[in-house]
């Protein structure tokens, strides 16, 4: 028997091939989602090493600026061991005033640094 093929209305060719259209356009759809996809995954990932590149940088100002509360820490500790009784007083004052200047800036810059990681 020879392979038969049933003849379809035209109405039904017209709407197969209307569907297949529908499915065509839904995949390129997708594509199109796959690719802005990756493009904003890319723009993310850029955005989060450029930040992490800032705060480094804002690290490294900071720990510059302690080291300096530290070493002008230090200068008065060393001072106060040869001080006269007199001074000490004002001494004592100087050196709780650089300690608490310094124990402010570690604290805001930790606090920062936590806020920028927690966001």
């Amino acid at each position: 028997m020879p392979n038969r093929r049933t003849k379809v209305s035209r109405a039904a060719h017209d709407g197969r091939l209307e569907v297949q259209k529908g499915v065509h356009q839904l995949a390129r759809s997708v594509e199109q989602i796959e690719i802005s996809l990756r493009r904003a995954e890319r723009k993310i990932e850029a955005d989060a090493r450029n930040r992490v590149r800032k705060l480094r940088n804002e690290a490294r100002a900071q720990l510059a600026t302690l080291r300096g509360h530290k070493r002008e820490a230090s200068r008065i500790i060393k001072r106060l061991g040869t001080a006269a009784d007199s001074s000490w007083g004002d001494l004592k004052r100087a050196a709780d005033r650089a300690l608490s200047d310094a124990r402010k800036v570690a604290d805001s810059m930790i606090e920062r640094f936590r806020r920028a990681v927690s966001k």
